[in-house]
């Protein structure tokens, strides 16, 4: 049996109490662990001095110099000299009683963390003049030893911060760092972030004295705010951007959503912002998630930028050393009120389609594929390539789907009716095609494309995929309708779980029951599932029920279940809309077009892919020459 010495090797004696230099340290390890996180805090501390405009230098990634110099309202001698004390700040006051209220917090930062952490493990010089004083001031801070106040020269007002020689103090820090492309890089992701949060400041960027990043300060807003997101997530973004506008129990949500067809492959365009700080949360990706699940293969993603407002006692920011994330008091409502906002804005957005498509189109057009030429990655919109299953050569036949032709034939009040019972929607004869966003149809190519006429140009419309968005809307809302038919299990399934695990399910067996899935508690560990949802057939029970523990435990709410029948509800409306190689005439052309024009969504089918290409007129004389 292993003695006290072999498991405490140094037996401790008494509780100390560290030095400054030794608490400063330690400090610095939870708010500054790289430069980036430097230059973020310096930065906080600008837009909270009511800067307008931020100038930020970096050499070899952060390591040996950062310098950020604002022109907010600056320090005098005695502010400066506090400073660089621990937990000495100027964001925070005490309330009626003396007490400082740490649950109304309006500030980028509060914690008077930054600058001695920094001065702690770096070289730090500080200059600043305060918008009424005739003299300057400064400061320096090596390894915790302060030097200064003292007069110094700065022009105008403002403050100016130099770090040299980040973690000298702390060798062994310095190991842990990445390459300097890959801080420079980490340095660049922290400003744009903090620069689409305050778009009304100006900011600059300069890396080994070349320019990162040249931002104006932009109009206060929504047109400023656009066009500051279209600086930093690309000019594509701002001309496919959806606004994003809604209010529900005092928090209020805006920003811009991009357009389903308008995807990427990675989730990195995707932001946050609460009360004007950006945060990283998993409250967004299930948002998210959950509004773009009817738009988008699982593999792609959308680009996303929500600024988020509500009282301060609603969210606490104070659970993290560097800010960077947040607890709310109604997770739920919030998440609740994302996903409202973004689904009305796509609903919004009707039948538009992102103009990247139409890009990428024109530019396959040109001779050698030059001249008007668009990369499909840098659009955002990548054409269909194989293996992906949702991508198949339009003659190929269907994969088998395990009976679910079958079960579309007998899902009620769902049945996808084809092009020709739409008769009745077509565009009346004579009618001008101005009255039609989406024109009159003229021609049918290969059985396959629709092309019609409209006041400025062109539409060419993937009929399969068209007609597959429009049937899908109506399974969608049948399913809706009521309560989803379940099947009973001859024996029921015992599912063993943990108990944290059962214990996330139980407050949400009612909602579950509701879409066909009807289960109970089977003791501590395991719940019982006695019936399943009729439209998924055979099922894997306890791959379904681990699926809804793990949306539950990442994003705090179950949607496997709810994405499994709409999925099925998708594969039905494939299998029963107008096939392609299946000749139409005008009449049908023109139904099938009336009713895009009527549904939302129809953009893009249920994959993401675009529903129809839009040429203008003058792009196209543009290609024979006559522009």
């Amino acid at each position: 049996m292993a003695n006290r010495a072999e498991i405490i090797p140094e037996k401790p004696t008494h509780i100390r109490r560290l030095p400054p230099g030794a608490v400063n340290r330690i400090a610095a390890g939870e708010v500054i662990e790289r430069p980036a996180a430097v230059v973020k805090e310096l930065v906080e501390n600008a837009i909270d001095a009511g800067a307008m405009r931020i100038d930020i230098e970096i050499e070899h990634g952060g390591k040996s110099r950062i310098m950020v110099v604002d022109d907010g309202c600056g320090m005098n001698a005695d502010d400066l000299a506090l400073a660089v004390e621990r937990h000495a700040t100027s964001k925070l006051r005490p309330g009626d009683g003396g007490d400082y209220d740490l649950t109304n917090i309006a500030t980028m930062g509060f914690r008077g963390e930054a600058l001695p952490s920094i001065g702690a493990v770096a070289r730090l010089s500080i200059t600043t003049r305060a918008e009424d004083a005739e003299e300057a001031w400064g400061l320096n801070v090596e390894g915790g030893a302060v030097s200064g106040p003292r007069p110094a020269a700065f022009g105008g007002h403002g403050t100016r911060i130099e770090v040299r020689d980040l973690f000298y103090a702390t060798p062994a820090r310095l190991k842990f760092l990445k390459s300097d492309q890959a801080e420079t890089a980490a340095t660049g992701e922290a400003v744009r972030r903090l620069a689409m949060a305050k778009h009304e400041i100006a900011f600059t960027l300069l890396s080994g004295g070349r320019k990162m990043l040249t931002l104006p300060a932009e109009a206060s807003g929504e047109e400023g705010r656009l066009k500051r997101l279209a600086a930093i997530m690309g000019r594509e973004f701002g001309d496919n951007a959806l606004a994003i506008n809604a209010e529900r129990d005092g928090a209020r949500v805006s920003g811009f959503a991009g357009l389903p067809t308008y995807n990427r492959g990675l989730p990195d365009k995707q932001f946050l912002f609460v009360n004007g700080r950006p945060v990283r949360d998993k409250l967004i990706v299930g948002a998210i998630r959950g509004a773009y699940a009817d738009f988008l293969a699982r593999d792609r993603h959308p680009a996303v930028a929500l600024f988020l407002d509500l009282p301060a006692d609603m969210v606490d920011v104070n659970v993290h050393p560097a800010k960077t994330e947040v607890r709310f008091r109604d997770a739920g409502g919030v998440r609740g009120l994302l996903i409202g906002a973004l689904r009305h804005a796509l609903a919004e957005a009707g039948h538009r389609a992102s103009t990247t498509v139409s890009s990428y189109a024109l530019g396959r057009m040109t001779p050698q594929g030059q001249g008007a030429s668009v990369s499909p990655m840098r659009s955002g919109y990548a054409p269909p390539r194989p293996p992906n299953p949702y991508f198949r050569d339009a003659q190929a036949p269907l994969p088998d789907d395990s009976g679910l032709s079958d079960r579309a034939r007998g899902f009620d009040g769902a049945e996808a009716p084809s092009a020709r019972t739409e008769a009745e929607n077509a565009a009346p004869a004579g009618a001008h095609i101005s009255d039609y966003p989406l024109g009159a149809a003229r021609a049918q190519l290969h059985e396959t494309y629709i092309v019609a006429q409209t006041p400025d140009g062109l539409v060419i419309v993937d009929q399969h995929a068209a007609h597959e968005r429009l049937v899908y809307e109506k399974m969608k809302t049948a399913l809706e309708g009521g309560k989803v038919p379940s099947q009973g299990l001859l024996l029921p399934e015992v599912v063993d779980l943990t108990t944290d695990e059962a214990a996330r399910l139980e407050p949400l067996m009612e909602d579950f029951a509701a879409l066909g899935l009807v289960m109970e508690r089977f003791g501590d560990d395991a719940v019982m599932v006695r019936e399943t949802p009729a439209m998924l057939g055979e099922v894997d029970i306890k791959g379904l029920v681990q699926s809804l523990v793990d949306d539950l435990s990442s994003l705090g709410q179950g949607l496997a279940l709810k994405e499994r029948l709409e999925e099925v509800c998708s594969s039905m409306a494939c299998h029963g809309s107008v096939r392609s190689g299946r000749r139409l005439n005008a009449e049908e052309m023109n139904a099938l077009l009336r009713q895009m024009e009527a549904t939302p969504h129809s953009g893009q089918c249920n994959h993401g892919r675009p529903t129809y290409v839009e040429l203008k007129l003058a792009d196209i004389e543009r290609l024979f020459g006559r522009r």
